[in-house]
């Protein structure tokens, strides 16, 4: 049964982070692009939107919450469900008041973590 296959992209500065989760999507069939660039975020158009946002709370000169905010701003991309993750459990709170639809705690177990994709991706 054909179905569209859902795009995801990581955006992280760790490069370890960034292949564990490409390879782990796509044996699931994703298909999956990354970047260590929170200014990517910023140049996604209609025609590449991915169906969910992985992105890490901290980058390299960035704040995701800071990107979360404007992506929930912009009509193209405030439809694209957010999955956010730190190794600071407190983040939690903060990434979900600048729009996070979701957020896991470094380090996570990969079950939950592919759970929450499967969730967010569902209905896209």
């Amino acid at each position: 049964m054909p179905h569209t296959t859902q795009r995801i992209l990581i955006v992280d500065d760790d490069p370890d982070i960034l292949e564990f989760l490409h390879i782990i999507l796509e044996e699931e069939g994703y298909e999956v692009m990354t970047t260590d660039k929170g200014d990517f975020l910023m140049q996604l158009h209609n025609g590449e939107l991915p169906h969910l946002i992985v992105l890490d709370v901290l980058l390299s000169g960035k704040d995701g919450r800071d990107i979360v905010r404007w992506l929930k701003s912009q009509q193209e991309t405030r439809m694209i469900p957010v999955l956010m993750f730190s190794a600071h459990p407190s983040a939690e709170q903060t990434v979900r008041q600048a729009g996070a639809d979701d957020f896991l705690a470094k380090p996570f177990n990969i079950e939950a973590f592919l759970a929450k994709v499967a969730h967010l991706t569902c209905c896209a």
